[in-house]
């Protein structure tokens, strides 16, 4: 999980850096008097919005729908609680009752061939979970109104 925020924080600073210095060095370069730096809460909207592109002004809904945000995260949690359901009653008997019986390649390549569609499920169910519930739930208590995440 460390691994991926830090990832998600490099590509954001990324993205801020190649968006700002280009500006600050035409500015420098024709000598205005004003330099356009960005504020910082502008900086900090763009590390909580769902996006990896860094602009100044983002448009905006003019109100949080409540009743859309615990749709989200109640979708998030009922995700999270299938997947766990999925993984105690699918995936884990197949290796506790390999891991009673001495070791032979053909029931192990029968343990992972019988996971693999639970596992691809519960792929499925975090990609929902994180990547449409998560998202899309703080971007609407952002008041983010750009909701392209899949193109």
């Amino acid at each position: 999980i460390l691994l991926v925020l830090q990832v998600r924080l490099v590509m954001k600073a990324h993205s801020f850096i190649r968006e700002n210095v280009p500006r600050v060095l035409a500015s420098v370069k024709d000598k205005s008097s004003t330099v356009p730096i960005p504020r910082i809460s502008q900086y900090l909207y763009f590390l909580f919005a769902p996006t990896l592109i860094y602009r100044d002004n983002y448009p905006r809904n003019p109100m949080i729908r409540w009743g859309y945000v615990a749709t989200k995260f109640a979708q998030v949690l009922g995700s999270l609680f299938y997947a766990y359901y999925i993984f105690v009653r699918l995936c884990i008997p197949q290796f506790c009752n390999s891991s009673q019986e001495t070791f032979n390649l053909r029931g192990l390549v029968l343990c992972i061939f019988n996971s693999i569609l639970p596992g691809v499920l519960i792929l499925f169910l975090v990609f929902f979970a994180f990547l449409h519930c998560w998202l899309n739930a703080f971007a609407e208590m952002l008041r983010f109104a750009d909701r392209m995440f899949y193109k």
